[in-house]
Formats: structure tokens, C-alpha cells, sequence
């Protein structure tokens, strides 16, 4: 019981609401309240607090998460190194949504025909990492930097280009762009290129195809991967490469922990995977 809460606390502190981690736990959330209140019992604490439409946690909660959660997620991951991963036993896959959508999803949908227990997620990196050092996801297919010292096994599949994508004509660099959240761990590495080039961030999006149709729009060009360029089909005459910006680039990785690549089951979608990539990501013609 004791595990349970520490589990759902920790699902709390990122979803914010209970109704989210009920649906991550695919419990109720009056079964997640119950449980964080069953924790607050053992511990003698208050751990959240109301926060407008949310919960937050208390001073308590904060501390308690900070000292419990990589130890919390390693045991999850031991745990499930111990599991037998059987022809029926489903895989979950977590991946950076711009690669399902820009390179992977024929292979997924070839595989899928082989392997019927396959399950595909969609998350931003430094979640992805933490589904798979958990254990909560088999797989890992990451885009941008991955945290240090995350204990994984890290495979490589290529340095994805990004291109400027502008609606107007582009004939230097431009001073402004849109960019991805630079807030976000596996991003921020792209501010210390831009800040170099004297290229300014105009806004942040949340997502690389708002700022893509931003850019179309008219708005500011941004700064684009070549998996969104793909699947947007963004016309040539819309996409610039600069020699300036080949430095930079997003690494894109499958992780994975270490026993799990002892698998054979595994190891097939891991080569279906590293086909897959290098076959999808053509560099399209560009304007410059």
C-alpha cells in the first residue's frame, strides 16, 4: 500500500489534477484521492494542497518526492527487468510525437502486423526517459538531448536537421523565429546555437507544427525538424538551410533498459526501428 501511494503521489505531482493521474493509473480519481489520503495517514503529513482547479504539493510533498523519486523509478525499472517478456506480453513503445508522425508510423503499422501486443505513446523526452528507466515503457524513441546519468542503454539513429521555414523568401538568416519550448530539458541545448548566431526566439510553441503553420502563416519563420517538414509536406520553396545552422540539430536515440536488450523480441523491433529511420529521413530539396 505503502508503494501504491508513493506511486500515485508521484503520477500527482506532474498531472496536477486528479482526474489526469486517475486516467494514467486507470484508476478513479476517488481512488487516487483515497490513496494520497491513505499516504498522508502513514506519513503524518499533508502532502497537497488545493490550487485553483489543481493540486500542488505541500513543502512536505516537494521534499518527500525530491528524495524518493529516482529511487521510486529504479525500483519500478528492477521490478521490471524480473518480468518475463513473453510473444503476448504488450510492449509499449514512448516516443517523440514528430517522429511517429515524420518517420515511423509505416514502420509501426508493418510491424504491428507481426507483432499484434505492440502499444505506441506519445511524450515529450525527458517523460519518455522516465516511462523507460520505470519500466513503465519497454521502448524509448527520443528526440533532442536525453538527461545525463540516465543508466539506459542509448542507441543512436541519426542527427535530425532542422530547416528555417518562412512563407516569404529568405536570403540570410533571420533575426526572429519561433521556436519549440526551449524550457524543455532535451530543447534548451538549441538556445545556446541561436543565442551564437544572434538569432532571437520570437515565441515558443508547445508543439513543432504550430510553429511551422505559424511560419507559413506568415507570422516569423521558425525553426523546424525535417520529420515535420515531412509530414506537413511544407513546399520546397517554404524550406531554407543555412550553413550557420548545421550545427544544429536534434540526436535521436532509442533507449532502453539494459536487460531488455537481452530480449530477442526486443532486439527485432529495435532493427525494424533502425531500418525504418534512416529510409524516412531524406533530406527534401530546399530553397537555398
Amino acid at each position: 500500500m505503502l508503494l501504491e501511494g508513493l506511486e500515485t503521489l508521484l503520477v500527482l505531482s506532474k498531472e496536477k489534477t486528479m482526474s489526469r493521474t486517475g486516467s494514467v493509473l486507470y484508476i478513479s480519481p476517488s481512488a487516487v484521492s483515497k490513496r494520497i489520503a491513505n499516504l498522508e495517514r502513514r506519513l503524518g503529513k499533508r502532502l497537497i494542497e488545493p490550487s485553483g482547479r489543481h493540486v500542488k504539493l505541500t513543502a512536505a510533498g516537494s521534499q518527500l518526492i525530491d528524495n524518493i523519486a529516482p529511487s521510486f523509478n529504479e525500483l519500478q525499472g528492477l521490478i521490471f527487468d524480473q518480468q518475463a517478456l513473453l510473444d503476448h506480453t504488450p510492449i509499449r513503445i514512448d516516443c517523440s510525437e514528430t517522429l511517429v508522425a515524420g518517420y515511423l508510423s509505416h514502420a509501426f503499422s508493418d510491424y504491428a502486423k507481426r507483432d499484434p501486443y505492440i502499444k505506441i505513446t506519445t511524450n515529450h523526452t525527458p517523460r519518455i526517459v522516465e516511462h523507460v528507466q520505470s519500466g513503465q515503457a519497454t521502448l524509448g524513441v527520443c528526440a533532442g538531448h536525453i538527461p545525463a546519468h540516465h543508466g539506459l542503454k542509448a542507441i543512436h539513429l541519426l542527427d535530425e536537421p532542422f530547416y528555417v521555414v518562412s512563407r516569404n523568401a529568405l536570403d540570410a538568416l533571420p533575426e526572429h523565429v519561433i521556436t519549440n519550448d526551449l524550457n524543455n530539458s532535451s530543447n534548451t541545448y538549441q538556445l545556446t546555437v541561436l543565442n551564437q548566431l544572434g538569432i532571437e526566439p520570437l515565441m515558443e510553441m508547445d508543439s513543432y507544427a504550430a510553429a511551422a503553420q505559424l511560419a507559413l502563416a506568415g507570422v516569423a519563420p521558425a525553426i523546424v525538424p525535417l520529420s515535420m517538414v515531412n509530414t506537413l509536406n511544407i513546399p520546397a520553396q517554404h524550406c531554407f538551410e543555412f550553413a550557420e545552422l548545421h550545427g544544429l540539430f536534434r540526436p535521436i536515440h532509442i533507449c532502453l533498459r539494459p536487460n531488455a536488450y537481452q530480449n530477442p523480441r526486443i532486439r527485432a523491433l529495435i532493427t525494424a526501428i533502425e531500418s525504418a529511420v534512416p529510409k524516412e529521413a531524406l533530406t527534401p530539396s530546399t530553397s537555398t
